[in-house]
């Protein structure tokens, strides 16, 4: 049902910079943005606050919005009895956390929109998701649910405070994990098998629908891999990759993969893609793709970054660098996937002569194969053909790519979020180093500068920024991946700056989110004040959780810098967490495998001038699959730092020469490409 949008003097949102936040600038809900002001107006009331937390993106968040936020009796009802709170969780994901968790506390399947009932100090009570406007579906009506929780609130204040304090009492329990000892490599081993067991075998993923890209999972059974040469584990990677890079999921017209996929089969997306996602599945496919040269694999990497920089780029600062964008949405026109499917007839009238072998191979008929249109796919022949037939299928693509361009294009959240922008960074520094593309190297050292000087005032880093506007405290998470992305730049360049950046960033996390009792780092900065607790996890939910991500970053500045306490640190990190493998091991692929890097750090050390036998040297290393590689390429006159294993040593006999160590062992100096192949495929 359409609703007419009218000027609302009491909707405070049309002064944010949200995406998210101003779609619903119009409604005739008195929303207000989550701040002092808002909670301040609860307290005054004695209302209880409605909190409803969602993204630009979000499909299920524009239906609800459509159903009841747009329509004038349900907003009546909204606005007489709560404080109405909207949250973007892309900008507040300390939020989100908090209240989804409360939301899991209380029995209930997390997810967009969330929807939360909360005292005037903001504690929760009670909550649910999507609420339709009158019952179906087994869900009761939305203003059914505002009336009930409204008199529950005022008549039975004593059942409130009892779920409040449960509540409170649970949550806090789970903001202090089990802490344990070092997580050895027999634990990892027995972990990987476990989850082994959830893999389709058919069609890759974990479990049936909804399908989750679950890279932190997949990543892990590759190390696995690595350590056991158990073919299970690489056969689970390689069948996920091709049958998502095949599927539906994928947009083999524009680049780019969706969120997830709601069969099993991996043909249907809700079609919101996510900065994130796209980040961790190309950092993963670069590094399957050095050891098995899947030409598929190299082609969606270099796709993924041919729609980063043609969809994906968000304003410059004043500079002229560019960060990345956080997402585009599932919708256009009110409808889910409108711009990305196609019928039989307009393939027909684009491709002319060359339709009838281009339906062969995506999938298309006459009757579609999802609600009467066509999601184009390759799942069915997933093999590449022979170059000549590649061609003439890229050269349709190419059409249709035209043609789709004059369609009515999705929404775009053009917001700079740094711990997403510090994943696609590191991903992206990785591919150029790995394909030998300067000019993507270029693209992220432009997305870091852009964070860097745009992103920092007074010495502390802010989370978002959008129309020349920061707004809110870094996270946890926005410093252990953007740190991540600084080793990765300084890994692909030699940069001290990027160094620099990583210790800096670590030294904020010391100072404002370490956990001073039980070790660990707080979700939250200790000078935000909006919050009812600070989180402490180090489970991963959309995107790698920042502690276990931490873990590695500390291993390798203790590698680069020789500093102990970064290596005690990272050690204590571990043993933070470890006590949570015994209760649910499922969510901590993340710190597993930065335990793997902590553990079995392999430093490629080569030493050399820049010139062709140096760059051989270089190539011979990037060209093999290392999970825990750490590469320093250093002139004859640097040093490393006391206590490295190859410190000392230099070139021999003249020429570029490498070291392969591993703990406090190097291998024999190596001064040709072949050589050092050898050596590597030994460890």
């Amino acid at each position: 049902m359409a609703h007419a949008q009218t000027s609302n003097p009491y909707n405070r949102l049309g002064a944010e910079t949200s995406p998210y936040l101003l779609q619903h600038k119009d409604n005739p809900v008195d929303w207000w943005a989550w701040g002092d002001a808002a909670l301040a107006e609860a307290r005054r009331s004695g209302k209880p606050i409605l909190l409803s937390v969602g993204y630009a993106a979000c499909h299920w968040c524009h239906v609800m919005a459509h159903e009841s936020f747009e329509d004038p009796a349900i907003a009546a009802v909204m606005n007489q009895l709560f404080v109405n709170i909207k949250v973007d969780r892309e900008e507040r994901p300390d939020l989100d956390a908090i209240y989804q968790q409360a939301l899991a506390l209380l029995g209930q399947q997390g997810g967009w929109p969330l929807t939360m009932f909360l005292t005037s100090e903001g504690r929760p009570f009670w909550g649910g998701t999507y609420f339709p406007p009158e019952g179906r579906w087994g869900r009761p009506g939305f203003p059914d649910v505002l009336r009930i929780m409204a008199e529950t609130y005022a008549q039975e204040p004593d059942k409130v405070r009892q779920n409040v304090e449960g509540l409170r009492a649970a949550m806090a329990k789970l903001s202090n994990p089990q802490s344990g000892g070092e997580i050895a490599a027999d634990i990892m081993d027995r972990i990987a098998e476990r989850l082994l067991q959830e893999v389709d075998w058919n069609q890759g993923g974990i479990g049936q629908a909804p399908k989750f890209p679950q890279v932190p999972l997949f990543t892990g059974f590759w190390r696995a891999w690595r350590r056991t040469r158990n073919p299970r584990f690489r056969d689970a990677v390689t069948l996920t990759l091709t049958r998502m890079a095949q599927g539906g999921i994928y947009d083999h017209l524009g680049g780019g993969f969706a969120r997830y996929s709601v069969d099993a089969d991996w043909l249907v997306p809700h079609f919101e893609k996510m900065l994130y996602d796209n980040a961790e599945l190309m950092g993963l496919m670069t590094l399957v793709w050095q050891e098995t040269r899947d030409k598929l694999l190299e082609r969606r990497v270099a796709e993924i970054v041919g729609w980063l920089q043609r969809e994906m780029l968000a304003a410059a600062n004043g500079a002229g660098d560019r960060a990345f964008a956080a997402s585009l949405d599932a919708d256009s026109e009110g409808h889910e996937g409108k711009f990305y499917v196609w019928s039989e007839a307009e393939i027909d009238d684009v491709l002319g002569a060359e339709a009838e072998f281009f339906k062969r191979h995506y999938d298309v008929g006459e009757a579609g194969n999802w609600e009467g249109h066509t999601i184009l796919n390759r799942s069915a022949r997933p093999d590449l053909l022979d170059a000549a037939g590649e061609a003439r299928l890229a050269a349709s693509r190419a059409k249709l790519l035209a043609r789709r361009a004059g369609r009515i294009r999705p929404g775009w959240d053009d917001k700079v979020l740094v711990d997403w922008n510090g994943l696609m960074i590191a991903s992206l520094a990785e591919a150029a180093m790995v394909f030998d593309r300067p000019d993507w190297l270029a693209f992220a050292t432009s997305a870091f500068r852009f964070i860097r000087a745009t992103m920092m005032r007074d010495g502390r880093l802010f989370h978002a920024w959008r129309a020349g506007k920061l707004q809110h405290a870094a996270t946890l998470d926005d410093h252990a991946h953007l740190a991540g992305a600084a080793l990765a730049l300084h890994e692909a360049t030699g940069g001290a700056e990027y160094l620099d950046a990583a210790r800096e960033l670590v030294a904020l996390l010391d100072a404002h989110f370490w956990d001073r009792d039980a070790g660990g780092y707080f979700m939250t900065a200790d000078d935000v004040t909006d919050v009812i607790q600070r989180p402490k996890s180090a489970g991963d939910n959309a995107t790698p959780n920042g502690n276990g991500a931490l873990v590695a970053v500390l291993a390798k500045l203790y590698h680069l810098t020789g500093e102990g306490g970064f290596l005690d640190r990272a050690h204590a990190l571990v043993a933070a967490f470890s006590g949570e493998l015994g209760r649910n091991f499922f969510p901590l692929a993340t710190l597993l495998n930065s335990n793997d890097f902590l553990r079995n750090a392999l430093q490629v050390v080569i030493v050399g001038e820049a010139n062709p036998e140096t760059a051989a040297l270089v190539r011979a290393v990037l060209g093999r699959s290392l999970p825990n590689r750490l590469l320093q390429v250093i002139t004859p006159d640097a040093q490393l730092p006391d206590g490295h294993p190859a410190r000392g040593k230099g070139m021999v006999g003249g020429k570029a020469t490498a070291y392969v160590c591993q703990g406090q062992i190097c291998g024999l100096p190596v001064t040709d490409a072949a050589g050092l192949g050898t050596a590597l495929a030994l460890v």
